[in-house]
């Protein structure tokens, strides 16, 4: 038995990794589950799970969860510390299901404690990519991207020699507004952008999906996870989304990873590697797939990406600005306080007046992440909708 635990279990990978182990109860055991604030989903997982020890990382939600049923059945932390302890606690895989910048220091802290780490967050390698690599390699420890891209990525480069490598091809479905004018995108509705053709994923997300700036920090966090520069990754807008990413030898072959649309199936693969588990969910049927096609990204329409080419350009601590004012400004836009434009807008704005420090240490990417946060908050209130 795989012994398992999920950092992040109430959010939306934290849910499908659970709903993945659902169907190998004899194979995996839950040994760890925590969670910020969702106390009312980690009750039910507690109960459907039986996991060892639960850690809840918003102090003011530890009461509602402390009941004595629960008590009788799993050991309960709370607050920052908590999750440390259960940081701790080795298990066989780790997964990292935290979502944004909230993730790095975490992650930073589970390398120190287990061999194997599902990775499904990106903003931590975007914010100190150089860093934690350097400290897996340094700790002998094993990264798995859950990320379909990323995912698809390591299954087509997993046992080759990385000398051969020429090319990366980054697949985007080009998220719900690929098709839209400039005009339409200046004021389009929240609800518009939530409604994404292909992939069922929370809501930050889904909005970087219709900027392209998820595409975009995916770049960043391709960079830095395989270790190749920005120039060998190449974006490609593929409505379908059945071909996850793709890499290219240079002998000219090319190898694809192709799936359904689905993040059940990165998941499961991250869980069960380096063994393959029979699948719960539909194969893939060609005869209704009636086109794979591909498409330039337009710069123009989704300049966030053009952004996060600038960052990728640059790194240093620009990544770590870039990722910390895309959270505030798509937070404000998800409350309806600016214009969906204005997320680049305000973006842009905050890169310009950052003074990038080319080599950081740890403090250096916390201090201007802090920065830019409250750089980006401060062009919410000044440009935000009245």
């Amino acid at each position: 038995m795989k012994r398992i635990s999920i950092l992040g279990s109430t959010g939306s990978i934290g849910r499908n990794t659970l709903e993945v182990l659902r169907y190998f109860p004899d194979r995996f055991k839950i040994v760890g589950l925590a969670a910020c604030s969702n106390v009312e989903v980690l009750r039910q997982q507690i109960k459907d799970f039986h996991p060892q020890m639960v850690a809840v990382t918003d102090v003011l939600k530890v009461q509602e969860l402390n009941d004595k049923l629960l008590r009788d059945k799993v050991r309960i932390f709370y607050g920052e510390e908590g999750l440390e302890k259960l940081i701790q606690k080795k298990v066989d895989l780790l997964v990292m299901a935290i979502s944004g910048s909230a993730a790095l220091m975490p992650l930073w802290q589970a390398i120190e404690y287990q061999p194997t780490i599902a990775l499904a967050n990106k903003e931590a390698l975007i914010m100190a990519g150089p860093l934690i690599m350097k400290k897996i390699k340094r700790f002998k420890r094993k990264i798995i991207p859950i990320d379909s891209e990323q995912s698809a990525i390591w299954q087509c480069l997993d046992g080759k020699d990385r000398s051969y490598l020429k090319k990366i091809y980054l697949t985007a479905s080009g998220g719900p507004l690929r098709n839209l004018s400039k005009k339409e995108l200046s004021r389009i509705s929240v609800k518009k952008v939530l409604n994404h053709p292909r992939w069922e994923m929370g809501k930050k997300i889904t909005v970087d999906s219709a900027t392209l700036m998820n595409k975009g920090l995916e770049l960043l966090e391709t960079m830095y996870l395989f270790d190749v520069d920005y120039s060998c990754i190449e974006i490609l807008i593929h409505p379908q989304a059945i071909i996850h990413s793709m890499v290219e030898f240079i002998d000219g072959s090319i190898l694809a990873q192709l799936s359904l649309t689905d993040m059940r199936i990165p998941i499961q693969y991250a869980l069960t590697y380096p063994k393959r588990f029979c699948g719960f969910l539909p194969a893939l049927d060609f005869f209704k797939v009636k086109n794979l096609s591909f498409y330039k990204p337009d710069l123009d329409k989704f300049p966030c990406l053009e952004l996060a080419y600038e960052a990728a350009r640059r790194r240093g601590t620009l990544p770590a600005v870039l990722n910390a004012a895309n959270e505030v400004a798509v937070e404000a836009f998800l409350n309806e306080k600016i214009k969906f434009h204005y997320i680049s807008r305000i973006i842009e704005k905050v890169i310009c007046r950052h003074k990038n420090v080319a080599f950081p240490v740890l403090e250096d990417i916390l201090m201007a992440h802090d920065w830019a946060k409250l750089e980006a908050q401060r062009l919410v209130k000044k440009w935000g909708v009245n």
